[in-house]
């Protein structure tokens, strides 16, 4: 039998890099040696602070494209990105060079933003907070999940798949402790991505997702 699941919560703790860019070039140069930790907060950072831009811009850089260099073309290609589907921070981070030069073997007008519309790389790290609260058997998640903070949501589901070998998420990792007879929640709860919505709409999938399984409902 698994532990009990210990409920946590967390924040980011922003950190300012001193590096910025005015351009695409200085974009990429920054991006081929910036922590780790910046790519990871330029990506999932938003989830976590509140948003006053374009919602469909679901990473800091395509929205510093779209609103500062005013490329369109290159802001579309840069929000496509899906964060989730990189094993690790790196290859996310070559895919943005590769994108980026794409873009500057396109065209030969190099767009600056203005001074005051510089990107500033900032990067993160996770403050972790014990809630002590346990769940101890799969029926109580379906109770429990409709009542976690977007905090909890984001440490378990999200930051979750870059703390453990298995790069999954909390939840699953302590389902399939308990059988096969999870298995069909656990690949359930595998089939939801969580980067193209907002904490709260993926807190409600995970809710509709674990409530289907335990009351035998078919999607």
């Amino acid at each position: 039998m698994p532990e009990p699941f210990g409920l946590k919560d967390c924040a980011l703790l922003v950190i300012a890099t001193g590096k910025s860019a005015q351009n695409l070039r200085e974009l990429r140069d920054n991006i081929m040696t910036i922590h780790q930790g910046s790519i990871y907060y330029h990506f999932w950072g938003n989830l976590l602070r509140p948003r006053f831009d374009d919602p469909e811009y679901n990473n800091d850089f395509a929205a510093w494209v779209r609103h500062s260099l005013h490329d369109a073309i290159m802001a579309e290609r840069l929000s496509m990105l899906d964060p989730t589907e990189y094993h690790e921070i790196d290859d996310l981070r070559q895919e943005l060079i590769d994108l980026i030069e794409e873009r500057l073997d396109e065209t030969e007008l190099v767009l600056w933003s203005k001074a005051d519309r510089q990107f500033y790389f900032l990067r993160s790290q996770v403050v972790v907070f014990d809630t002590r609260r346990v769940i101890h058997n799969p029926e109580e998640l379906g109770q429990t999940i409709p009542h976690l903070s977007i905090g909890s949501i984001f440490y378990h589901f999200i930051d979750a798949r870059r703390r453990t070998p298995e790069r999954r998420d909390d939840f699953r990792a302590w389902l399939a402790g308990f059988g096969e007879e999870y298995f069909p929640l656990i690949d359930g709860l595998a089939a939801i991505d969580p980067y193209f919505s907002s904490l709260t709409e993926l807190r409600n999938r995970l809710i509709i997702t674990v409530q289907k399984f335990f009351t035998g409902e078919k999607s």
